[in-house]
């Protein structure tokens, strides 16, 4: 272990190892990564975790971390600078809301946009899967990708990815991308002039799958190119443009304001992720009500199993014209619980400027969202608090 480095095990084309990356880059902390098929992390660094995931970071000090989020607290709760954190009340629950809606709310379109259009893209998904396996030919590296590629692929109708749903799915995309790449035409991160939460959160699904994939990565160059150009910068230390004169120095805005065009960008997230969070909770306090002993430190999952993604049922609700069927995803409630608590701890002013807010971005509903048991992570998986 080099001194003073972080190891993060990832793979080029996993959507969270981008949101890790990303941040590891711009914190300017020294690290390697490693390929997630590397016998240490598969006869150590896994057990040590659980269950099979990626990304899996480890500290100078020798701490086995798993999940984005908590990476990114560790270190910046040891590494003060640069800060990423906003100054202002109200902008720290926005990026914490965004980073969960990022995290969360675009998996499924994420994976849609690779496996939907899979025979657009063949080689290359071949070729990124077949990175992450060991001590064969490529013919033969290739050939086990595609048998991973086919696993993966078939996650889709637990996502609620089916063909009645995906006209609905790309024009949501869509609209997230135009009011993203206004946003991104004035501004170089999503809270102003330096990244926060937000942008790390909607690097995970805009870099990895999105961005490089070559389906998606042709509808973003062509429909949202400074979106894509973002990305670019989130992947680079420092990234020179000439588009930004009022950014110069760097910093979050002044007196606690957001930009303009970031109220678009909520009113999407809203408006979009909504219907699904709200029978998220529903779902979830109804398996809460059905425990015969829900005691503190209950496994969060249908069938007693750990798992990186977790359902307690299935779900079904109207959502843009459509009817959505998938797993429920508890853990957007702990995600987004996060950006609660923030907002629950203002106050006067604050809350009043923050409630404003989700007044004209159409935020209150899924802001007010309550479950009956909190959820926490505990030994890298949700539990009942």
């Amino acid at each position: 272990m080099g001194h003073g480095e972080y190891v993060m095990w990832g793979t080029p084309h996993s959507l969270y190892a981008g949101k890790a990356r990303s941040y590891l880059i711009k914190k300017g902390v020294p690290y390697r990564e490693v390929i997630a098929s590397d016998p240490e992390f598969l006869g150590q660094i896994i057990p040590q975790v659980g269950h099979m995931v990626i990304p899996v970071v480890r500290t100078p000090q020798g701490e086995v971390v798993q999940d984005t989020t908590d990476i990114i607290d560790r270190i910046e709760a040891r590494t003060p600078t640069p800060d990423f954190t906003p100054p202002g009340p109200v902008q720290r629950v926005v990026a914490a809301f965004l980073d969960a809606f990022g995290s969360n709310y675009l998996l499924p379109l994420a994976m849609h946009y690779r496996w939907s259009y899979r025979d657009r893209q063949e080689l290359f998904l071949r070729t990124e899967f077949a990175r992450a396996i060991p001590r064969m030919p490529h013919a033969q590296r290739l050939e086990v990708a595609g048998q991973l590629m086919t696993k993966f692929a078939g996650f889709l109708p637990n996502l609620g990815v089916t063909e009645a749903v995906i006209p609905a799915l790309e024009a949501s995309y869509g609209e997230l991308l135009a009011v993203l790449d206004a946003h991104f035409q004035a501004h170089p991160y999503l809270l102003g002039g330096r990244p926060s939460l937000a942008d790390f959160g909607l690097m995970a699904p805009l870099y990895a799958h999105l961005a490089r994939d070559p389906v998606p990565a042709f509808l973003m160059k062509t429909t949202a190119p400074s979106v894509f150009r973002w990305t670019e910068r989130m992947n680079a230390p420092a990234l020179v443009d000439t588009d930004y004169p009022d950014h110069a120095d760097g910093a979050f805005p002044a007196g606690d304001a957001l930009p303009e065009t970031l109220e678009a960008v909520l009113a999407v997230a809203f408006a979009h992720w909504g219907p699904g969070i709200l029978a998220d909770a529903a779902c979830f306090n109804r398996w809460v009500a059905g425990l015969d002993n829900p005691v503190p430190g209950t496994l969060v999952s249908h069938n007693g199993a750990r798992q990186v993604h977790p359902h307690v049922g299935r779900i079904s609700y109207p959502w843009r014209g459509v009817t959505m069927e998938r797993a429920s995803h508890p853990h957007s409630l702990w995600h987004l619980a996060r950006a609660q608590a923030l907002a629950a701890a203002l106050d006067g002013t604050d809350a009043a400027r923050l409630s404003a807010l989700l007044e004209r971005t159409g935020g209150a509903e899924v802001m007010a969202i309550a479950t009956t048991r909190p959820i926490v992570r505990e030994n890298n998986v949700l539990v009942l608090g």
